[in-house]
């Protein structure tokens, strides 16, 4: 009696709170403007901290980004120029290499899409836009844009400032460039070899999108040298993409490296930013990629190389005149990660390890390699925000990576403490100025989006920058998340799992939608702003519960944890999430486990497929969106990090990860969706598993987006792809009337 009553009054108490929310569509999920508001993007605090910039989204279309401004000291943020003030009403012009560089970035919007700091005396700002170069310069009278005088043809890529702001490069048509920002100046050509296969100063497509290397070259202290990268794709297989669009199709030819094949041949050299004259650095036999690079401050260049298979990582410094030394070597069985801590202090290098079974920071001797551990933190640290000659800011994870906090300690060791304004459940980051003095704070929480401030490090006070407020309307259908115990398919090991009920208002069991990204380096299921809030409160309210759940394997976690895809795809994560599904009625007794669905996006989607292609499946229909579904076509260093070589495709680690050999095995209905100009996880992932589903006989619904890449961006086909699931969902998941 008494648990009835419990279940008529919860009852009666969702059906007061839905009498009382306003219905959600599809259509204003996609809307502009977007039910978060107008999130800044790139912030940044100038170099003299008088300024915070950022990129905000046009008040006439959110896709489309603009430059502004705000006062460090308070005062109203100011546009200083968008693009439509440049060109005149003529079309924003992208060459494919542009447009591959954005989605190496995840950016899907157009207009103003990058800037940077010109010099330290917070005057000037240096974007790219069309394919030429641009300045806005603060003056009494108010931003003025200026477009840099430049040799046309090619599009101008990458371009950065001196650190006196005094000359910039820039690479066009694969070769680099300077020019001195003076009257009358003309560009200075430092490499001559530049081609379709050759370049000198960008990043080669492995560095950009497995290993978050985003540029090139980098300007010395004194702007006097360059320390630029080399990369020779002309042993690198060529794909040729079709990108189908509704009205055509462009035959598009891209140099990939599929798992198990060659790589870009990269090395590295600095130059004379005057004379040209360049210096080769000697890298190690096995270095096969650079991971990260930069110039210590007495003018060293130094280079983090990983070997092939990433089981070690290797810091270089190259003297000039003398051999070059190592200064430490990282090692793991199963991977060492990429990261960015590495930061000069008076005390010795701060660099981050997972030596200790999770990730913390140390003090690297650099003449000796002597290791000193500084941080001892409950949970991993996540990264250096920065430091100076006194103390450090660090970001760790808390809750079991579910949440995020910074953290200030001293650099001479002790205890850290948390930085004002820290709280339970939420997540903040920051970025810092020049000093370490001041942080610009990116805290948000669930149905909280992102919201940005100025703080100081010691002094508690904290600024708060104006953005665009969300639309009521999203506090009115967030719902908090109900934590779940769920336990690992080993018995012992807990996962993240958040499950949001059903907001329909009617009785009896209710389907589920699982979603779950399941890949390494990512972690979904946190106290943060997530952007798939609003779907997820649309499902409530369609009658939907909504489960999601971080599998072994992902990130933010120990590295017992982390390393659980060492090796094999498509078996632990599918375990722990079988486990998750099979758990699930026993916590949230009105699911009903005949009626739960999946939906997954790019390894979530190789996750989504993998789900149904199982006799042993929980699921009753699956949605799997841009799925890898042969790993043998996915790139080296991500796929070979995780699987090693592929030995042909014969490899027992590839060979158990593919997707078209378990065709035969699909018993219950399957949605796959992918966009015809995907140039990461390519459209023939998604024809192979087609072909082989097609020959094994099985029926599924298959949906394609003409001209769209990974991302499948832009508002009316994402709104598109959200109805087609919801029809999809409908079918499979709801019961006949």
């Amino acid at each position: 009696m008494k648990t009835l009553l419990t279940l008529v009054v919860g009852a009666c108490a969702t059906s007061a709170a839905l009498a009382q929310t306003p219905a959600l569509t599809l259509e204003r999920i996609t809307a502009d403007p977007p039910l978060a508001g107008r999130l800044p993007r790139q912030a940044e605090v100038s170099p003299g901290g008088q300024w915070v910039s950022f990129l905000r989204p046009s008040q006439a279309d959110s896709e489309v980004l603009e430059l502004w401004a705000q006062p460090a000291a308070g005062g109203e943020p100011r546009k200083l120029v968008a693009a439509a003030d440049l060109l005149g009403g003529a079309e924003q012009k992208l060459s494919e290499a542009e447009k591959m560089a954005l989605e190496r970035q995840r950016i899907s919007q157009r207009g103003i899409t990058g800037y940077q700091w010109c010099g330290s005396d917070d005057s000037a700002l240096l974007f790219p836009l069309s394919g030429d170069l641009y300045l806005v310069r603060l003056t009494a009278a108010g931003p003025q844009a200026q477009k840099l005088a430049l040799a046309p043809g090619a599009p101008k890529l990458d371009p950065r400032c001196t650190p006196d702001g005094k000359s910039l490069a820039y690479v066009q048509g694969g070769n680099l460039f300077t020019l001195a920002l003076t009257a009358g100046a003309q560009p200075r050509q430092l490499t001559t070899d530049g081609s379709d296969t050759v370049s000198s100063g960008l990043a080669e497509f492995i560095a950009a999108e497995e290993l978050s290397r985003q540029r090139g070259y980098w300007w010395s202290k004194d702007g006097k040298s360059l320390l630029a990268l080399r990369v020779d794709e002309s042993g690198v297989a060529v794909k040729t993409r079709a990108q189908i669009f509704a009205d055509r199709t462009d035959m598009t030819q891209q140099r990939y490296p599929a798992a198990g094949a060659a790589n870009a041949k990269v090395t590295a050299f600095v130059v004379d930013a005057v004379t040209g004259q360049r210096r080769e650095l000697p890298l190690p036999k096995d270095a096969e990629y650079i991971a990260r690079a930069g110039w210590f401050a007495d003018g060293t260049p130094w280079l983090q190389s990983f070997t092939r298979d990433q089981t070690r990582l290797t810091l270089t410094e190259f003297k000039a005149g003398a051999a070059p030394h190592d200064i430490t070597v990282e090692t793991d069985p199963a991977w060492v990660e990429v990261h960015d801590d590495l930061v000069e202090t008076p005390r010795g290098l701060l660099w981050s390890s997972e030596a200790t079974g999770r990730r913390q920071l140390l003090l690297i001797d650099r003449a000796s390699g002597r290791r000193t551990p500084l941080t001892q933190a409950a949970e991993p640290v996540a990264h250096v925000v920065c430091a100076n000659a006194q103390q450090l800011v660090f970001a760790a994870f808390a809750d079991l990576g579910k949440a995020q906090e910074l953290f200030v300690m001293p650099l001479a060791g002790g205890k850290a403490r948390p930085l004002a304004g820290a709280a339970a459940r939420q997540w903040r980051d920051a970025k810092a100025d020049a000093g370490c003095g001041r942080l610009l704070v990116t805290r948000s929480a669930w149905g909280e989006p992102p919201q940005l401030e100025l703080r100081g490090v010691n002094d508690g006070t904290a600024i708060a920058l104006a953005g665009d407020a969300p639309d009521p309307l999203l506090r009115q259908i967030t719902t908090a998340p109900q934590v779940l115990d769920i336990t690992a398919a080993d018995g012992r090991t807990p996962l993240n799992a958040f499950f949001f009920p059903a907001l329909d208002g009617r009785a009896g069991k209710k389907p589920v939608i699982v979603m779950a990204y399941g890949g390494p380096g990512a972690a979904t299921v946190n106290w943060g702003w997530g952007r798939d809030l609003p779907l997820i409160a649309y499902w409530q309210q369609r009658g939907y519960g909504v489960l999601t759940v971080d599998t072994r394997g992902m990130a933010h976690r120990d590295r017992e944890f982390t390393r659980a895809h060492s090796r094999a795809f498509g078996k632990t994560e599918v375990a722990d999430l079988f486990a998750a599904v099979r758990q699930l009625p026993a916590r949230v007794p009105v699911v009903d486990p005949a009626r739960i669905g999946f939906f997954g996006w790019s390894y979530g989607g190789f996750l989504g497929a993998r789900a149904v292609l199982d006799a042993d499946t929980p699921f009753a229909a699956s949605v799997a969106v841009a799925p890898v579904t042969d790993w043998t076509l996915y790139d080296t260093a991500y796929t070979e990090r995780y699987l090693g070589m592929p030995d042909g495709g014969k490899a027992a680690t590839y060979a158990s990860a593919n997707l078209p050999s378990r065709a035969g095995l699909l018993s219950k209905p399957l949605l796959l969706v992918h966009g015809t100009a995907d140039d990461n996880v390519l459209f023939e992932h998604t024809l192979r598993l087609v072909e082989a589903l097609q020959t094994a006989g099985k029926t599924f619904d298959l949906q394609i987006y003409p001209g769209k890449a990974h991302g499948i961006a832009g508002r009316a086909a994402r709104l598109h792809l959200y109805r087609t699931m919801d029809a999809f969902f409908e079918r499979h998941l709801k019961p006949a009337p």
